[in-house]
C-alpha cells in the first residue's frame, strides 16, 4: 500500500510582525498561485486571524457560469478535510439568475477558482503556524532567509483613464434615478472603470504601496499565474462559524477630514443624519435578510447592528450586521449560491438591478464585486466584497479598477460622481 505524506502543523516563533510579514510576501512571490488574506490590525470586523497564506497549488478547479457550483461541488467532494482558497466572480450570476455579460473582459479572472494549497501559513503577533506535507522547517528557514524591506518605489507615472466621461456618468445616474421613479427597481449599485493600457508594474510592489495607503481589514494580495487581483477592501460578504452565518454590507460613505478633528467628526456624523444614506443602508439590510432566510432556520435572522459607523484611512462608513442560523441540511457552497452577488454591489431587486448594470456600465465587472476568502478543514468559511481592488493582466499588460455607489431616487448625480472619484483616490495616488 502506497504511504500517503503526512500533513503536519508547527509553530514558530516571529520576533517581528511587521518584518516577517514582509518575508513572507518576498518569499511568496515566487509561486504561480498563492492568495494573502490579510486583516491589518483591525479588530472590529471578528478576525479569525491576522495574516493566512496559501502557497503553491495541489489541486484546483476552475470553472465559468453553467455548471460552475456543481462542478465545484464535485471537487469539494473530493478534497473535503483540505483548505481551500480562491474566488467567486460577479458574473456567476448568469448562472444563478439566467443573465447573460457581453461587455469585454480585459483582466480575464474565471467566474469561479478554488485550490488546495501546498502550505498555509498564519501570522499572529508573536508566531507563525505553518500547515503542509514535508519539511515545515525548511520552509519557514527560507522566509527568514527572505529580505524585509518591502519595495514600494518602481510603479512610475501610469496615465489611469476613465471608461465612462464625467458628462456620460451624470446622464447614466439621471437614467436610473427614472427607473427607480418608474418602479423599476428601489435601489441600485453604479460602477465605472478606470484603467491603463501597455503598462508594466510589479504587483507586490503595488500591493506594499496601497495597503499603505489604505490599510484595510478585508486586504488579499492574490495571484493566478499572470492575473492578480490587489485588494484593499473594508466588507466582509460572508462568513460561516459551525451552524452561525454572518454578512457585514456597507452603504453609506463620507470622506475623511484629516486637516480637522471636528470637520473630520462632522463628516463621519453626517452618515447617522443622513435619510439617503440610511435608507441605502436599510435597502441592503432587507436584502441581506431575505437571501440569508433562503439558508437559515425561519425566525433565526436576526440585524445585530444596524448604521454602525467605522472609520478607515480614506472614508467612513456605514457598515450593518445581518446573522443567522444555517439549516442543518445547507452547506457551505448552498450558503453562496442562495446569497450571492452580495446585496450591496447589486441592490434591490436582484435580478432586475443586474440586467440594469448591465445594461447601464459599460465593462464586464469579473472578479470586482465578486468574493475572495478560504474554506477551512471544518468547513468554515469567510469570505470578502472585492471592491477598492487593482486588477492586472500581465500577459495583456492590462491594469484596472472599479469604483460606484449606491443610487437612490434622492441621489444626486454629482456626489454620486464625486463619492466614486472618492473611492478611487488611494488606487490613483499608487501610479502617480
Amino acid at each position: 500500500m502506497e504511504n500517503k505524506p503526512v500533513k503536519k502543523c508547527i509553530s514558530f516563533p516571529v520576533i517581528d510582525f511587521n518584518s516577517f510579514k514582509i518575508q513572507m510576501l518576498n518569499w511568496v512571490n515566487r509561486f504561480g498561485i498563492f492568495c494573502l488574506l490579510d486583516n491589518q490590525q483591525y479588530s472590529f470586523s471578528d478576525p479569525a486571524f491576522e495574516c493566512l497564506l496559501a502557497a503553491g497549488s495541489k489541486k484546483n478547479i476552475r470553472a465559468d457560469a453553467g455548471n460552475a457550483f456543481s462542478q465545484l461541488r464535485h471537487f469539494y467532494d473530493g478534497v473535503q478535510g483540505e483548505w481551500l482558497f480562491g474566488h467567486f466572480g460577479y458574473d456567476l450570476k448568469n448562472e444563478i439568475e439566467s443573465l447573460q455579460s457581453d461587455h469585454p473582459d480585459k483582466v480575464g479572472f474565471s467566474d469561479l477558482h478554488f485550490f488546495v494549497p501546498e502550505w498555509v501559513i498564519r501570522l499572529e503577533a508573536g508566531e507563525v503556524k505553518i500547515w503542509g506535507e514535508g519539511n515545515l522547517e525548511l520552509v519557514y528557514g527560507e522566509i527568514c532567509a527572505c529580505s524585509a524591506v518591502a519595495d514600494k518605489n518602481n510603479t512610475g507615472d501610469i496615465k489611469v483613464r476613465h471608461k465612462i466621461s464625467r458628462k456620460e456618468y451624470l446622464a447614466i445616474i439621471e437614467s436610473l434615478r427614472q427607473h427607480i421613479l418608474r418602479g423599476d427597481c428601489y435601489e441600485i449599485n453604479f460602477c465605472q472603470e478606470f484603467f491603463a493600457e501597455d503598462v508594466e508594474i510589479d504587483p507586490l510592489s503595488v500591493y506594499n504601496q496601497l495597503t499603505e495607503l489604505s490599510p484595510n481589514p478585508f486586504s488579499v494580495f492574490y495571484k493566478l499565474h499572470d492575473r492578480y487581483c490587489i485588494c484593499a477592501s473594508p466588507e466582509r460578504y460572508l462568513k460561516k462559524s459551525g451552524r452561525r452565518i454572518f454578512s457585514q454590507p456597507i452603504k453609506g460613505t463620507s470622506k475623511r477630514e484629516h486637516g480637522s478633528f471636528i470637520a473630520d467628526e462632522k463628516s463621519k456624523n453626517y452618515l447617522l443624519q443622513s435619510d439617503k444614506e440610511k435608507s441605502e443602508n436599510v435597502m441592503v439590510v432587507d436584502l441581506v435578510r431575505n437571501d440569508l432566510s433562503r439558508i437559515c432556520k425561519p425566525g433565526s435572522v436576526v440585524v445585530d447592528e444596524l448604521f454602525g459607523i467605522y472609520s478607515f484611512p480614506q472614508v467612513h462608513q456605514m457598515i450593518s450586521t445581518v446573522s443567522g442560523e444555517i439549516e442543518e441540511s445547507t452547506n457551505w457552497i448552498d450558503c453562496i449560491r442562495e446569497t450571492f452577488p452580495m446585496g450591496s454591489m447589486t441592490g434591490a431587486p436582484k435580478k432586475k438591478v443586474m440586467e440594469l448594470i448591465e445594461q447601464y456600465e459599460h465593462s464586464r465587472r469579473g472578479l470586482f464585486s465578486g468574493a475572495i476568502g478560504y474554506i477551512d478543514p471544518a468547513g468554515d468559511f469567510d469570505f470578502n466584497v472585492v471592491i477598492r481592488s487593482i486588477f492586472y493582466n500581465a500577459e495583456e499588460r492590462y491594469l484596472s479598477f472599479q469604483t460606484g455607489g449606491g443610487i437612490t431616487y434622492y441621489s444626486n448625480p454629482e456626489d454620486e460622481y464625486e463619492e466614486s472619484l472618492l473611492k478611487a483616490e488611494a488606487m490613483r495616488k499608487v501610479f502617480q
